[in-house]
This record gives structure tokens, sequence and C-alpha cells, in this order.
């Protein structure tokens, strides 16, 4: 596995996603696996609910991947019914910002997943990416099934193993339950904001071009 290339990044910036103006946006009714597992226009599908910082960054970074058909930015592990994006940045609700992504596993594989989200984040500091602080942006992996469950653990200990990292990995790896998509202007927020919020700018640009450097095998092809 290459030496993980991506942890100076988040320290790159003074600024912080949750200090960004919030338009007013309804919200959408929380998804469970079978809303988008059972869509028969979809090939054979699995789900993965990964938490590895900001989702304005990561949705960025998944959505570029070979093999995965839709990534929703949302929230997720928390103990508040429909929460709003001000709520959850508060830090108060419980959730994290995460990543419901939908992917082929013919075509992408759940270990390769989980390269990518270890690999695009730090998961040795507890609650905190860079200057986004709270446990809103905590590592997590949000498993479906047992299957997922038994990889992230033994992933997660081959790299505490390994070295990988100066410090333990603190990744929380706990069962998915609700899935409460973001707000309507979250949705592929870089790819519409990313020439003009300072946020995009100075923290998520210089991340998905490192990304998509370091993983060019594995992009979809234009």
């Amino acid at each position: 596995m290459n030496r993980f290339l991506f942890i100076s990044l988040l320290l790159l910036a003074g600024l912080s996603a949750c200090a960004q103006t919030e338009p007013k946006k309804t919200k959408q009714p929380p998804m469970e696996d079978s809303t988008v597992k059972n869509n028969p226009t979809l090939p054979a599908t699995e789900i993965a609910t990964l938490a590895n910082g900001c989702f304005w960054c990561t949705e960025a970074i998944f959505t570029s991947l070979e093999g995965v058909i839709q990534v929703t930015s949302g929230y997720t592990g928390g103990k508040v019914k429909n929460p709003t994006y001000k709520e959850v940045c508060s830090g108060l609700t419980g959730h994290a910002e995460c990543l419901q992504i939908v992917y082929d596993p013919s075509k992408i594989r759940f270990e390769e997943l989980l390269e990518v989200f270890w690999e695009t984040h730090d998961p040795t500091t507890l609650n905190r990416q860079g200057n986004d602080i709270g446990t809103q942006y905590r590592s997590a992996i949000f498993y479906h099934t047992e299957e997922q469950k038994e990889k992230s653990i033994r992933f997660k200990e081959e790299l505490n193993k390994s070295g990988a990292f100066d410090k333990p990995i603190v990744t929380e790896i706990t069962a998915f339950d609700l899935f409460y998509p973001a707000e309507d202007y979250h949705q592929q927020y870089f790819e519409m904001n990313g020439d003009s919020n300072p946020y995009c700018q100075l923290v998520v640009r210089p991340k998905v071009e490192k990304f998509r450097k370091v993983f060019k095998d594995k992009l979809k092809k234009d």
C-alpha cells in the first residue's frame, strides 16, 4: 500500500466547512438500505457508508471512482431525527457527516473503497480533520453487513500493525442505522462551487487533485 499522502493537506487552510454560509433548504427523508439497493434501474449493487471529514471533500473523491454509481452526502450515527446541517455542525446531535455510496462490486471491491477512505484523511485524530473540529467530523465506517464489519476491522488492524501512521487509528466501526441525506445544496458541492467557494479552492481542490494522481488507475474513464 502506498504511503499516506494527504494528512498535511488537511492542515493547509484556516477554514472550516461549518463556518461557511448556510442557505435554508428543505430536508430529505431518511434512507435505509432498500431505498437505493432495490432500484431496478441499477445493476446489482452494494452500499458503503463512510465518514472521513467534511462531505464537500469526500463526495468529490468517491464520485470519481470507477464502479461507484451514486454518492449522497448526509448524516448518520446520531440520535436526533431529521437533523439539519446547522444542528449537525453544533456537534450535539451525535451525527457524523458521511457519504452513502452505491457501488458495483463487480467493478470495485469494498476493500478498494476502504483503501481510498484511509488514504484520503487522517484516521488518528479524534473528532477532527484539519481545521474541521467536532464529533461530526469523526472517522467512521458504518457497516451494512457482517462481511463489511470483518473486512473493516481486519484492514484497521493491519494498518496499525504496519505502522502506516505514527499514531493509533481511532476510526469508529459500528453498525449502520439510518442515513439522512443532507440538504440539496450540499449534493455535488465541489462540482457546483469549486471555483467560487474559498474552502473548496484552498482545501477541497488540492485534496481532490492529489487523490486523482495517486488513484489514477481507479478513476472513471472520460
